[in-house]
């Protein structure tokens, strides 16, 4: 295929496993979300300057992209074979010239300037004015690219396009085939299904009020479901405004948006879909559980683009994100939530809260501030004891709880409502300690789930508090 003759790739979805474009939205919206929608909005049916003012605006790490790396040893066998590798793309000319830099390509690259978008016939145009009919070898992924394989000597084709590579083999062209695409599973772990655990909280109001007919169940069922599509919608927005710190980062950079198994595109579209389904639930349910599932999205977001940034902020957030969860679960089964219930709740999970940041800071290899967080090595004394402060709130909260008229209600046997507290201590804890040693996952829910020993002092807490409430002569008679 060689022969001297230069080899020409496309950047978009073949040189790189993600598209420029959408890396410079999301980066604007992380870095200036008004002036980027207004920029989106003011360009969006002249692609050429919306590309240029995106650039501007994302100040995108072209270093950080992910590469496919196939490709790039097709570059790197053509650039020892002394020909000239070279990028053609229909990104902003500036983002082109920066990935060539960066890869040791040829310094002479063909992309978009504003009032010229250089895609399909006009790419072809281009290189054909440079180099003659039929005297370059082209890499592309798309459709789209086909009037370019069509004037090239050889096509290089990245992904599942048979009908066109039949088409070129049978005009006598020399085809190459690089295996390449997303699959459904890559596409699931995005949308971290075992968060979905969280949303268990919705029972905590039927739960705490003693509701347990089979329709109050499907009720808060349904609405764990609604829940996980939101929760699932916002991942996908926090995982793409949070690309480039993900790719510094010493494990995320393995997600599927960052590390390009995923393309942006479906991401934003799988989004779509989420809201409209979380939205629609909600409503199905009743208007008050689809205003909190609604303010709960909009809190999530609020926490993606700016909240998670600030110090101790991103931490009460957090508390209040899984405060709001039993808020829904009781506004989807109607039933009244003690005021000490969300009071208890909330400094739990600000406990949470401090633990999943002293992880992230003990595991840290340096004392800078983590990418895209307020918080540092430095930090750790601070978020011990802001840990041991929310749990001292949530254990004060139970007990003055134990003396309300509710709690003489439903636990005829109150004092082993402060038995209950040990156990409840002893796994706070756990998580405590276990976080500022940096031996847990990076989210203390899913650490939660999977210790057993954890596990074992929640579910003696539980059974403690159905005795008090005489719940087992109940259902064992």
């Amino acid at each position: 295929m060689s022969e001297g003759r230069p080899l020409v790739l496309d950047v978009d979805g073949t040189f790189l496993r993600t598209d420029m474009l959408y890396e410079c939205f999301w980066g604007g919206l992380g870095r200036d979300p008004i002036q980027t929608i207004r920029t989106a909005a003011a360009h969006f049916n002249d692609r050429s300057v919306l590309k240029r003012r995106m650039a501007e605006i994302a100040t995108l790490r072209t270093d950080l992209l992910p590469v496919n790396e196939d490709v790039r040893q097709l570059a790197l066998q053509a650039q020892a074979e002394g020909r000239e590798v070279v990028l053609a793309s229909a990104s902003d000319s500036a983002l082109v010239q920066a990935v060539a830099r960066e890869f040791g390509l040829s310094p002479r690259v063909f992309a978009s300037e504003p009032g010229h978008n250089l895609k399909g016939a006009a790419k072809a145009d281009a290189l054909v004015e440079a180099y003659g009919e039929g005297g370059f070898d082209y890499a592309g992924n798309e459709t789209v690219d086909k009037a370019i394989w069509d004037r090239a000597h050889g096509a290089v084709i990245v992904g599942d396009h048979p009908e066109i590579a039949a088409e070129l083999e049978a005009k006598g062209k020399p085809v190459t085939v690089i295996e390449d695409g997303w699959t459904a599973r890559g596409l699931l772990k995005a949308l971290r299904p075992h968060q979905w655990v969280k949303n268990i909280l919705l029972m905590v109001p039927m739960i705490a009020s003693h509701y347990f007919d089979w329709s109050t169940l499907f009720t808060v069922l349904m609405g764990m479901v609604a829940f996980s599509f939101a929760a699932s919608s916002i991942y996908i927005v926090n995982d793409l405004l949070d690309l480039e710190a993900d790719r510094l980062h010493a494990t995320k950079h393995k997600r599927p948006f960052a590390s390009g198994r995923v393309p942006i595109s479906v991401g934003m579209a799988t989004w779509a879909v989420l809201t409209v389904l979380a939205v629609g639930i909600g409503l199905a349910i009743s208007p008050g559980f689809l205003g909190v599932v609604v303010l709960y999205m909009l809190l999530s977001l609020s926490y993606s683009l700016k909240l998670k940034r600030l110090r101790w902020v991103d931490i009460a957030t957090l508390a209040g994100l899984y405060t709001l969860r039993v808020v829904a679960g009781a506004l989807a089964v109607d039933v009244y939530v003690s005021g000490y219930l969300l009071v208890f709740i909330f400094p739990t999970f600000v406990t949470l809260g401090c633990v999943k940041r002293l992880t992230e800071v003990t595991l840290a290899t340096n004392d800078e501030r983590l990418p895209g967080r307020g918080y540092g090595r430095p930090d750790r004394g601070d978020l011990l004891n802001v840990a041991w402060l929310g749990t001292f709130g949530s254990l004060l909260t139970f007990f003055l709880y134990s003396f309300t008229e509710q709690a003489h209600e439903l636990y005829p046997t109150r004092w082993l409502l402060w038995v209950a507290m040990v156990p409840l201590f002893l796994w706070l804890w756990r998580m405590v300690r276990l976080g500022y040693q940096g031996k847990q996952d990076y989210d203390p829910i899913v650490f939660a789930v999977r210790d057993k020993h954890g596990l074992g002092l929640i579910f003696i807490m539980l059974a403690v508090m159905f005795y008090a409430a005489g719940l087992w002569q109940v259902w064992f008679g």
